[in-house]
């Protein structure tokens, strides 16, 4: 490929802005776009295919793109394609298992190209050669799985370094941690971080597959009970709270804890009226729970004990953590994806983490139910939530040797919070799903 890599992937701006908003990982859906400016753009491979890397800017906000350029695509990548270059097709690279090996390639020798460095952690060595497979589930971010070895996330909105997830896996692993996979590459420049390879968990199974399994488990079956059905999943919720426990022990003795007076605790009651301000000017249905969300809130104000924080996962849900043959591991540690990288990096209150799974759990208890379903069903899916809520707290509380529910003013704070969240997430990406979170503040 002749063209200039900058020049290549400024002529395909008018169709990445006819692109960008269908993909899962855009955060700007459902607005008008604005131009479509090129940062950078690197050649990483120049033959056919080839493979460009570019950081784009949409509105103020940085994006990571790996493009694909072929004669001719095969037919299990026409969806993935953005637009012509000359007489060539530019295409999402990330879908190409092809391309996506020369990745693997390039952080196996540590390259360093167009000024991005490709660098292995102490001690690593990557096998190379291995097959490449992009995740099926599109997220914020996108991995590739390189045979039974590694995972690759690329970050597709890439933020400064030092990056969160990179840094508290790394913090981990020193520390010998059961609850992280492996840390083995990183991908950056001496500005962004773009991607983050750890082991690959060949035997995980995602935690929201399984316990949203056990859901349907006890739906199916209307005369038993939760804890009568095949698929209980109350004893993983107890190891699932151990593992969570144990990450945060193994955080604060790592990188430290403080107390703050409850002086502070009124700064994020601020902040939780603000982010409610905000989703009720965007999503009206929320504001008949308004004054009850504000009550909750304002109790906060009234604690008069110190309380801890520390660095923690972030955005803590099942969905973040993955079920092995030797126990349960956290993912993802970069904190919640619409946040800025400053806040994310903030130290906070380990309930935040909890109240993120409590809140999960009752997502998948009532994810798989119609919003007019029947009362036993709505019975069910409650005692599930009920059941494995207690049963992670439980857990919890067994490791960390205090009972998050013992918290309750500022547990049941953070995680109304965490709802209205929710309510702005779905109402954004998932507007049929709205319900869910709606429902449960209907519920409190």
């Amino acid at each position: 490929m002749s063209t200039r890599p900058l020049h290549a992937v400024e002529s395909l701006a008018d169709d990445l802005r006819a692109w960008l908003p269908g993909q899962r990982w855009f955060a700007a859906k459902g607005t008008e776009l604005g131009e479509v400016l090129i940062e950078r753009a690197v050649m990483l491979t120049d033959d056919d295919p080839a493979l460009l890397h570019a950081v784009i800017d949409v509105d103020g906000e940085r994006y990571q793109l790996l493009i694909g350029v072929r004669d001719d695509p095969p037919e299990h990548l026409a969806h993935t394609v953005i637009g012509k270059l000359g007489e060539s097709y530019a295409y999402d690279a990330t879908q190409d298992g092809e391309l996506m090996g020369r990745l693997l390639d390039l952080m196996a020798i540590g390259a360093d190209q167009g000024g991005i460095h490709w660098t292995t952690e102490p001690d690593v060595e990557l096998v190379t050669g291995l097959r490449a497979r992009p995740i099926g589930v599109e997220q914020s971010n996108t991995s590739i799985v390189f045979g039974y070895h590694y995972i690759l996330k690329l970050f597709r909105r890439p933020g400064p370094r030092p990056n969160r997830d990179v840094e508290l896996h790394r913090a981990l692993h020193r520390v010998g941690s059961a609850q992280v996979a492996e840390p083995m590459a990183v991908i950056e420049d001496d500005e962004l971080v773009y991607g983050f390879a750890q082991r690959y968990l060949a035997d995980a199974a995602e935690g929201w597959a399984t316990a949203t399994a056990s859901v349907r488990d006890l739906l199916a079956e209307g005369d038993l009970h939760a804890g009568e059905v095949g698929g209980d999943f109350a004893g993983e919720s107890f190891r699932l709270g151990m593992a969570v426990a144990q990450v945060h022990a193994d955080l604060a003795a790592t990188l430290g804890t403080e107390l703050v007076s409850p002086d502070r605790l009124t700064e994020a009651v601020e902040v939780m009226h603000g982010r409610l301000d905000a989703v009720t000017a965007e999503v009206p249905e929320l504001a008949e729970f308004e004054p009850m969300l504000r009550a909750a809130f304002d109790e906060v104000r009234h604690l008069r004990e110190s309380q801890p924080i520390q660095q923690i996962h972030g955005d803590l849900h099942l969905g973040q953590v993955l079920r092995t043959a030797t126990g349960w591991v956290l993912i993802d540690f970069e904190g919640e994806p619409a946040a800025l990288a400053t806040d994310r990096a903030k130290t906070r209150s380990p309930l935040r983490d909890v109240a993120g799974m409590l809140r999960s759990f009752d997502y998948a208890a009532f994810a798989l139910l119609g919003a007019d379903d029947d009362h036993q069903r709505t019975t069910r899916a409650t005692e599930w939530s009920d059941r494995n809520r207690a049963s992670f707290c439980e857990g919890y509380a067994s490791v960390a040797g205090a009972d998050p529910r013992d918290q309750a003013v500022l547990l049941r704070a953070f995680e109304l919070d965490k709802a209205v969240y929710e309510v702005a997430y779905e109402h954004r990406n998932r507007p049929d799903w709205v319900r869910v979170p709606l429902t449960a503040l209907r519920r409190t």
